[in-house]
């Protein structure tokens, strides 16, 4: 009967293996749980967090307008410092247009339609709010969406707050033209994860301190490019799909987001039109 000898040297080849082995195995459920938390901060912390200071921005807004106090320099949230995304460029970034500078060309039209029932005067319409301020409130009833608009599409000062950015250099509510709008799809606070939802002749309102602007949802672009600054001019028209967006004059409401889910490669785009004013 043969006996097999082990070496010492043998055994502690294999006891350095399965050190090794093990070593390896930890390291792996380390990172996989760091991992794991990381996700959760992303796709649920964050979310938590936007949420909640958006409602309680809602809440101040409120509170302000039934104090009488409807000028948007009287905002309770004046932001961190300037907002860096003065563009109405809607390519850089992780977002719906973080912008580079350059001037969107947004002009009023010439030519304006007839305009909806009970528009305010002119005197009546919001000024110009500070950057990063949040100035308004948009409700859209389809979506149980009530969040509010900031001026400006800085991610830190307004988009990662939860709340929805006006692109600086576009029209404000109630304005011939484009009021455009930027809002996170996933994460901090996702105001804008379903509006692929929205249906024409859905409405969508937009409350400041003078009036309630009902928009009604007309077109729907599905998939763009992140540089289609087309979609946010005063007459919205893409400029990668010449055949979506509008030839004549108006009053409308734009929507951008990033498409598909958890990515940032294109913008999924919504247009609305006003269709009454209510004065406060």
């Amino acid at each position: 009967m043969r006996l097999h000898v082990v070496h010492h040297g043998i055994r502690r080849r294999r006891a350095l293996r399965r050190r090794a082995l093990w070593a390896g195995g930890e390291l792996l459920v380390t990172v996989g749980v760091l991992m794991l938390l990381l996700v959760a901060h992303q796709l649920w912390w964050t979310n938590r967090q936007a949420r909640q200071g958006a409602e309680h921005q809602v809440e101040a807004l409120e509170r302000e307008w039934e104090g009488g106090h409807g000028d948007p320099g009287g905002s309770s949230d004046t932001g961190e410092g300037g907002d860096p995304g003065g563009s109405s460029d809607i390519s850089e970034g992780g977002d719906p247009g973080t912008g580079d500078g350059r001037d969107s060309g947004t002009s009023v039209p010439s030519a304006s339609p007839d305009p909806p029932r009970e528009r305010p005067a002119a005197d009546d319409r919001p000024s110009t709010p500070r950057r990063s301020q949040a100035y308004a409130i948009l409700t859209v009833p389809r979506l149980d969406l009530r969040v509010p608009v900031a001026e400006g599409i800085s991610k830190p000062n307004v988009l990662n707050k939860g709340y929805v950015g006006h692109y600086p250099g576009t029209q404000q509510p109630g304005q011939a033209g484009n009021f455009a709008l930027a809002g996170h799809r996933n994460t901090h606070g996702e105001p804008f994860r379903y509006i692929n939802r929205l249906r024409p002749k859905d409405t969508v309102e937009v409350e400041t301190g003078t009036a309630t602007y009902t928009y009604t949802v007309d077109r729907t672009l599905p998939q763009t490019s992140a540089r289609d600054a087309g979609v946010i001019q005063p007459i919205p028209r893409s400029t990668v799909h010449p055949g979506h967006g509008y030839t004549d004059p108006g009053f409308y409401l734009t929507l951008t987001t990033c498409t598909p889910e958890y990515t940032s490669r294109y913008r999924l785009v919504v247009w609305a039109k006003l269709a009454k004013v209510r004065p406060r």
